[in-house]
């Protein structure tokens, strides 16, 4: 009997050890090596802009830790377009897939139920994009965005604030804001750059002194008619810099810069390149979303196998992590081709610090316009 029970608990135990074997050689199996691809909005690679950074800083990562990198562009400006792109590279057997840009969030959300293995990464795809294309779709009210997937949006106060809080502090006094359509992220820029203009015044004796021109262009494409209220802006009213923020808004704004040496500020990411091609110069910075940040930290956890637990289902808005790398924060000023003089790039650190501290706050309040010590002249259309 002793000897059938030992038999029996050798063979149980063989049992045990080969469905073990096999569960774990099946994970080993189902757990597909990192394949990343991005698909751009429309535009290409090469946009120096959302879609070029997103992509420079995806072929970063992936060269970095040996992964395969594709990128697919959508045929035309539509969601059927992106559909079919995010199909594409599901169908070559990307798993991780990286959408740049507000405009995927339709298709986003009539892709990512389909394909539950796959890891989507939004940028700049907020909460109210995504519950709008989810009622489109009729998805049920109590439809979330489910664990593979993450959306990040960013804190555009703040990098808004600091555009303004450096304009005033390199010696302007007569700042614009052209912004595109009236949404809430280039309302946050807008807000966020009166504040700065208005703390760095305040600090400097010159509130008084200072005025901010304030707009919405109603597009975020450059054309004749804003070029012409932008000539008006610095030709007429003295205006010295503008932020542009909204799209290619900001050709018009550099364009009108061009006729009589004026400055102007980019947005989202850095425009240096692209502005100064109107003048040298004539980019003074940008106000930026760290969009390399955020590719890296969602990258790494989805190689690490930890995104679900990381970032899955979430939409969240991000800002500054950090007070003394200020590399690593979402938000912020580009520093590697810093050209202030009075405003330094050691001054903007200590900015930077004094914000993660909460030394000093700004406000994502864009249901009031500011009201501040500045003379600010808000303006209903851009005619």
């Amino acid at each position: 009997m002793k000897k059938f029970l030992v038999s029996m608990m050798v063979a149980a135990l063989a049992v045990t050890s080969f469905v073990s074997c096999n569960k774990k050689k099946a994970e080993v199996e189902e757990k597909a090596p990192v394949k990343v691809a991005m698909v751009t909005d429309y535009g290409d690679i090469t946009d120096q802009s959302f879609n070029q950074t997103t992509y420079e800083a995806c072929k970063a990562f992936c060269t970095e830790n040996g992964l395969e990198l594709r990128y697919y562009k959508p045929s035309n400006d539509s969601t059927e377009a992106r559909v079919a792109s995010i199909n594409a590279a599901i169908q070559d057997d990307h798993n991780v897939v990286v959408l740049p840009g507000f405009a995927f969030s339709e298709a986003l959300v009539k892709t990512v139920d389909e394909y539950p293995e796959v890891t989507f990464i939004a940028l700049d795809v907020s909460e109210f994009d995504v519950l709008s294309a989810a009622k489109l779709f009729g998805k049920p009210a109590s439809w979330k965005l489910p664990s593979n997937a993450f959306c990040a949006v960013y804190k555009e106060e703040l990098p808004g604030f600091m555009a303004g809080y450096a304009a005033v502090k390199e010696g302007y006094k007569h700042l614009g804001f052209l912004g595109g359509m009236a949404v809430p992220a280039v309302i946050r820029y807008g807000y966020g750059f009166v504040f700065g203009a208005e703390k760095a015044a305040v600090e400097m004796g010159i509130a008084k002194e200072v005025v901010v021109e304030y707009v919405y262009g109603g597009q975020f494409y450059g054309d004749q008619t804003i070029t012409s209220a932008m000539d008006a802006w610095y030709q007429q009213r003295g205006v010295e810099i503008v932020f542009a923020c909204g799209g290619g808004i900001w050709t018009s704004a550099a364009e009108a810069a061009a006729k009589v040496g004026g400055k102007v500020i980019g947005v989202d990411v850095d425009q240096s390149a692209l502005i100064n091609k109107y003048g040298d110069g004539m980019c003074v910075t940008s106000a930026m979303k760290s969009l390399a940040a955020t590719v890296f930290a969602t990258l790494r956890s989805a190689v690490a196998g930890s995104f679900e637990a990381d970032f899955g289902g979430d939409i969240t808005a991000l800002g500054l992590v950090s007070d003394s790398n200020i590399e690593e924060n979402y938000v912020g000023l580009p520093t590697n081709n810093w050209t202030m003089k009075k405003f330094t790039l050691a001054d903007y650190k200590n900015l930077v610090a004094d914000m993660f501290n909460r030394k000093i706050t700004v406000s994502d309040d864009i249901s009031n316009v500011p009201n501040v010590a500045v003379k600010l002249n808000v303006y209903s259309n851009i005619k």
